[in-house]
């Protein structure tokens, strides 16, 4: 790849989703920062020319940080981040309220905003934020981005328009420091589907514990898995499955595709104190010809792959997100999964980087 003349940092890294996809539309990624551990592992591994700050942001200054990794704050075109969101998350409902310490990180963003004053920041989160308290978090960052200087512009985006096979819905404020066009344009898709996207990789059974496999067809591959394999050699990696117990096998047993918990007959939900406060996702049987559902907490919600009486691997949830093949998840198999459900799909961050590089093109005109 062509040395990029624009620099990023990524606040609340992740596993690198949104990291991966604006490398790819040709931002040089050159700082990223999260806490979780094993998550930094995956990031450092797939980005090797990243350097990886395993910190709580909360207690870094961020010139130090900046410096630390070879850069000067005039170097830094783009800032971007996505805070925790359980005190967002619409599913999140013991947590999802303004005493939530987790909903005050995004002031951490706007601290490393107003201090470097890239061209650029993003953000983005659940898009539950929108509506969290009447919209007060939501008008609070709209505030905060106005106040440190920049021209801000928000939209909730669905993942399946930037061709991701997922319907995720997700809201991303970009901060720019001219008024512009709008940056979520992106020309429409054929939603790709979960076929489209899973259908050559490994056949596997309840708790698949072999990491690497060959590929179940070599040909006649979707454009999408095409572009999954690129890079990649024959074998895939991360066919992890969580292995479930008889019951919930049993369970699966009655789910056709598209059905979900309410298709399991009572006596086989006993242990559940009250089944109607799950929600529609929860045991939910994916359709081969449609896009998924969210991939959130997909090994708790205990998502079930189309045909076979079995979870998801992790390596069909990351395809589910776009990440290609050749990207590895390192770490215990729950926080691969965890990993893999909390990023941002990288194709859907390609898209709106692409537009980000031909503002910042504008710009330097």
């Amino acid at each position: 790849m062509i040395k990029s003349p624009y620099l990023g940092i990524d606040l609340f890294a992740g596993s690198g989703g949104i990291s991966h996809g604006l490398l790819q539309a040709g931002l040089d990624m050159r700082l990223g920062i999260e806490i979780d551990p094993n998550f930094a592992v995956t990031l450092k591994e797939n980005n090797k020319n990243m350097n990886v700050v395993v910190s709580d942001i909360r207690v870094i200054d961020p010139t130090e940080v900046v410096k630390s990794a070879g850069l000067r704050k005039k170097d830094i075109d783009l800032i971007v981040g996505g805070p925790p969101c359980q005190g967002f998350s619409q599913s999140n409902r013991r947590s999802r309220n303004l005493d939530n310490p987790l909903n005050n990180l995004y002031k951490e963003f706007f601290r490393f905003i107003r201090e470097l004053q890239p061209q650029v920041f993003l953000l983005e989160n659940v898009a539950g934020l929108k509506t969290l308290h009447r919209g007060a978090v939501f008008q609070d960052i709209l505030k905060a981005g106005e106040k440190v200087g920049y021209y801000v512009q928000w939209d909730i985006v669905s993942a399946e328009d930037f061709g991701v096979p997922q319907r995720r819905k997700r809201i991303i404020f970009i901060g720019t420091k001219q008024k512009t066009d709008n940056l979520f344009y992106v020309k429409e898709n054929k939603a790709v589907t979960v076929r489209s996207a899973l259908d050559d990789l490994p056949i596997l059974e309840n708790g698949n514990a072999v990491d690497g496999l060959k590929y179940s067809r070599y040909g006649k591959l979707s454009n999408y898995q095409k572009m999954m394999r690129k890079n990649n050699g024959n074998i895939v990696s991360n066919n992890l499955v969580t292995r479930n117990s008889a019951l919930v096998v049993d369970r699966y047993k009655y789910i056709p595709p598209g059905g979900n918990w309410k298709n399991i007959p009572p006596h086989l939900m006993s242990n559940y104190k009250n089944a109607n406060n799950c929600h529609g996702w929860i045991y939910y049987r994916l359709r081969w010809d449609e896009p998924s559902v969210v991939i959130s907490n997909f090994r708790k919600n205990m998502l079930i792959y189309p045909e076979q009486h079995r979870g998801l691997s992790v390596r069909e949830a990351a395809r589910l997100q776009s990440f290609p093949d050749h990207y590895v998840f390192y770490g215990p198999l729950g926080s691969q999964q965890q990993q893999v459900a909390n990023a941002v799909p990288p194709l859907l961050a390609e898209k709106i980087g692409n537009n980000i590089i031909k503002y910042l093109m504008d710009v330097q005109k």
